[in-house]
């Protein structure tokens, strides 16, 4: 099934979106306690109980809780029982967004609850992220996820496609729009820092924290009966680009590119893109794979330089797309998601709203 198909035979929508309050910490808090409240939100917003869902999904990542088969434990903020459709991916949350929205266009449900949430506090982060990567060659170096990020973005300086300051626009001008979200870690106006890896600063780099999302799809019909302007996903598709970044040209992102094309990204153009740019080179290299010209608006939300829970910050692009179709202020948003070094895997989704 390619991004090219959403329609057919079924509309499906994001009729709702929570998320937490992102922190540096959250000692004092399980992962289900941290959750709980999401869910409650999410379902509060369109009347739905828990056993009103047809499938649930859920995206996390056992490396940063430290146990296997984590996920189960967040189950307990679900309720299990009595026995619900429900499923788990090793990944983003925006990639069990996807696989719910394959169940429902199958028709074997009509709504489907996605969740998923990152403690990355605990430990080591950029440590732990090179478990991501080729464990013959590449990862016995430990090259953290800061330095590999600094390669790409040198490599963007190198081709004159940006520099410093350009960079630290980004991150000022993200930081100045993540006033108006109450959920961001970071706000208002920070000192660009001094450099952690060159030639990236603590500026360029997402703040380490905690949090957790949620979003409820309906298709059809039910998705108006559930939400006054529903965000139909009206394309959404996901590509991988090779493990060995030697291989790789950083300075581009061809499977961002080609699954903005098959999600139909380029047939209209869209009027806000939330994208998952933990680094503020990442954001040049996705605004050239995008084509997004100057009018359109990239991050309302603060993006991931001022919230950046790991296994949630893309499905929360996709959340904080959708809910600017909710209120209005978006007719045709586009939300990416991204997982692994320097841009690896890249989703994308399209979203609209009815025309009033």
């Amino acid at each position: 099934m390619t991004g090219q198909e959403p329609s057919g035979p079924r509309d499906v929508a994001v009729v709702a979106f929570a998320q937490s309050d992102h922190r540096r910490t959250t000692d004092e808090l399980s992962e289900v306690e941290m959750l709980m409240p999401v869910l409650h939100e999410v379902l509060r917003a369109t009347g739905l109980r828990t056993a009103d869902i047809g499938f649930t999904c859920s995206g996390s990542s056992d490396y940063l809780a430290g146990r296997a088969f984590s996920f189960t434990m967040a189950l307990d903020g679900v309720g299990a029982w009595p026995p619900i459709s429900e499923s788990h991916v090793e990944m983003d949350g925006a990639w069990a967004l996807y696989e719910a929205w394959t169940k429902l266009l199958t028709g074997d449900a009509d709504t489907a609850l996605v969740y998923s949430y990152g403690k990355s506090s605990p430990g080591p982060l950029r440590d732990v992220l090179t478990r991501q990567l080729d464990p013959y060659c590449l990862a016995p170096l430990w090259p953290d996820s800061v330095a590999l990020a600094a390669l790409q973005a040198q490599a963007l300086v190198d081709a004159g496609e940006t520099d410093e300051p350009a960079l630290a626009a980004i991150a000022a001008r993200s930081r100045r729009d993540a006033t108006a979200n109450p959920h961001a870690q970071l706000k208002g106006p920070l000192p660009h820092g001094d450099y952690v890896v060159r030639p990236l600063r603590t500026g360029d780099c997402p703040p380490i924290g905690d949090g957790a999302a949620a979003v409820i799809l309906a298709a059809g019909d039910r998705a108006r009966e559930l939400c006054e302007r529903p965000a139909w996903i009206r394309g959404i598709d996901h590509r991988i680009e090779a493990h060995a970044l030697g291989v790789r040209d950083l300075t581009d992102s061809p499977s961002t590119r080609l699954a903005a094309e098959k999600a139909g990204a380029f047939e209209r153009p869209v009027d806000t893109a939330e994208l998952h740019a933990p680094f503020t080179s990442q954001e040049v290299v996705l605004r050239k794979a995008l084509r997004l010209g100057d009018g359109v608006r990239v991050n309302p939300s603060g993006g991931p330089l001022a919230a950046h829970p790991v296994m949630a910050a893309g499905l929360i692009r996709i959340g904080e797309a959708a809910a600017r179709v909710h209120r209005g202020e978006s007719g045709r948003a586009l939300a990416h998601a991204t997982s692994g070094p320097c841009l690896q895997q890249n989703l994308v989704a399209v979203l609209e709203g009815d025309p009033r």
